[in-house]
């Protein structure tokens, strides 16, 4: 029971991405009441880390919209920010909601993200059709602590690992085996097309030696041929 009802908190996936980098987040929201359904989504990004990059994917049935602010200029992962997203609200279109046993995500690409935190803490509300309102905005608890009822979702960020990109909140590098796989092809390749040279060779030489043998052949039979005329 503990782990259902971990399972149905509004999260945010995949909950890591790199510092300073741009990350694709989804928010994933259930429906936990078995008579009413979900109709609106509401996340507020923390003020004190602004993001000024903020791109929201279409969500058929769903309308979505972006509250910034003014704030004063900051210095964000390299560059001066004076204009911050505040608020993003999805509400779901007439005959449109997350129904019971359902849930969604909503997903969005942040950035930059903050090099001076090791967390992002984004409370949401979640609202139903029967006028309930569920706020997620509990601050994530200390290790060995006990999870509050309402958590809010959060993105754990990490410095980025040498030799890795972060793309949509994930982080990739080319495989080890992959490259080594590489160097062996090569090598493949260049001992197959010394093999070929050196067979072309012995080709050629042994074309040459059997055209030897049949002109010396020849000479030889002209030479009896004349014997036996005299």
């Amino acid at each position: 029971m503990g782990a259902g009802t971990a399972s149905a908190h509004v999260t945010a996936q995949p909950g890591e991405a790199a510092k300073g980098g741009y990350a694709k987040v989804a928010f994933r929201v259930p429906n936990e009441r078995p008579n009413a359904g979900t109709v609106q989504v509401k996340v507020t990004l923390p003020e004190q880390y602004p993001l000024s990059s903020v791109r929201t994917k279409p969500m058929p049935g769903w309308n979505v919209q972006v509250e910034r602010v003014q704030i004063a200029p900051v210095e964000v992962a390299g560059a001066q920010v004076a204009e911050a997203v505040r608020t993003i609200t999805w509400t779901a279109q007439p005959g449109n909601r997350i129904g019971p046993n359902e849930f969604n995500e909503f997903e969005v690409s942040l950035g930059a993200l903050p090099t001076n935190t090791d967390e992002l803490v984004m409370p949401t509300t979640q609202t139903y059709d029967n006028g309930e309102v569920v706020n997620w905005d509990a601050p994530p608890p200390a290790e060995g602590a006990e999870e509050p009822e309402h958590p809010a979702p959060a993105l754990k960020l990490v410095e980025e690992a040498e030799g890795e990109h972060s793309h949509g909140g994930a982080s990739h590098q080319a495989p080890a085996d992959e490259a080594k796989a590489g160097s062996g092809d090569n090598t493949a390749r260049w001992l197959g097309g010394a093999g070929l040279v050196v067979g072309a060779l012995g080709l050629g030489v042994g074309a040459g030696a059997l055209a030897r043998s049949r002109n010396a052949g020849q000479a030889a039979a002209k030479q009896d041929s004349g014997k036996d005329d005299s």
